[in-house]
């Protein structure tokens, strides 16, 4: 058993209550090697943001469990470094079992999701609850979920977006005990949330998808106060970033985000967790890309992974401090 706090992480407890006194929402980037992970301290250490470094199980699995417990460590220990002692969340996004939650849990994670959303509901509780009890026995935050999103993004699949319904939501928090709730108003994963004929186009001709179901969020908030929600399949899809890719050799079609405008007046509800994967996918692979068209003969990979990086440091800046408000908020 290793303790997080022995790696110098926090849990989302006093991160998630800060940020819905101060109307901002924490920071929630997917990462999976070490380039994405500079990035995301670097980023948060310029912008003075705590931040919830967040592991999918296909992540871990691609990464491994050891190497990620000591690359977490190593966050700690270069935000330091960079002269500021951001707190650091490590956190399983998306678990699907309580042997994933234990295992993540055993090694080190301070922050676990257990998604039971595509259950039953009373299995959901179930499943839930097993996950709260084993985790708090050692100070480690649990994220549950109501409501299913569409998309696709690593093992999580779902064709049909199935909204939270708020008049559960006091039910399952008090039965589960979680921590903090992820909800369904309308994003979704992935980086093709929405298909065009879901969509209207604005002046410009560009794609604007269906407006998030803020009327379900005000009902839920009402319901319960001051509580922790999360947004998961947060990504805008900076369509810079799609025609770089596509006028590079990409074929990315019909990809379309959830407008930053929405996703910071979320950021000033009861939302404290933002969560940001695709983008930053989006933002390596168009550098990535431009590098191997307008340089082939390039075989260094510091020489494209270096700009791919500095790229997505840039985009988590602009999410910070634009987006999620998050910035300015460590001393």
């Amino acid at each position: 058993m290793i303790s997080y706090k022995d790696l110098g992480l926090v849990n989302t407890r006093e991160m998630f209550k800060k940020a819905i006194e101060g109307g901002y929402a924490i920071p929630a980037f997917n990462f999976n090697n070490m380039e994405q992970m500079q990035a995301i301290i670097s980023a948060c250490v310029e912008c003075s943001s705590p931040v919830i470094l967040q592991v999918s199980s296909g992540a871990r699995n691609y990464a491994n469990q050891t190497l990620l417990r000591y690359m977490a460590q190593g966050a700690v220990e270069f935000a330091k470094e960079m002269g500021k002692n951001i707190p650091i969340v490590l956190h399983l996004d998306h678990g699907n079992s309580f042997e994933l939650c234990k295992s993540c849990i055993d090694m080190g994670f301070s922050s676990v999701m257990i998604d039971g959303s595509h259950l039953p509901y009373d299995e959901n509780v179930a499943l839930t609850k097993k996950v709260v009890d084993y985790a708090h026995q050692f100070d480690v935050t649990v994220e549950g979920e109501l409501g299913v999103l569409a998309g696709v993004e690593d093992e999580v699949s779902s064709e049909v977006a199935h909204y939270t319904r708020p008049e559960e939501v006091i039910d399952f928090v008090s039965k589960t005990g979680v921590d903090s709730l992820a909800i369904s108003i309308g994003t979704s994963h992935g980086a093709n949330k929405f298909k065009p004929e879901q969509c209207t186009r604005n002046a410009d001709g560009i794609l604007v998808p269906p407006p998030l179901r803020f009327d379900i969020l005000a009902e839920i908030e009402k319901q319960i106060p001051g509580f922790p929600i999360v947004l998961h399949g947060s990504s805008s899809v900076p369509q810079e970033y799609v025609k770089i890719i596509n006028t590079h050799g990409g074929a990315l079609k019909d990809a379309v985000g959830i407008p930053e405008e929405e996703l910071r007046k979320a950021a000033k509800s009861a939302v404290c967790k933002i969560n940001i994967d695709s983008d930053g996918r989006l933002a390596m692979t168009a550098m990535v890309r431009k590098i191997f068209v307008d340089n082939p003969a390039e075989f260094d990979p510091r020489k494209y992974l270096g700009p791919a990086r500095e790229e997505l440091k840039k985009l988590y800046m602009h999410k910070c401090v634009n987006v999620l408000g998050s910035a300015g908020t460590v001393e």
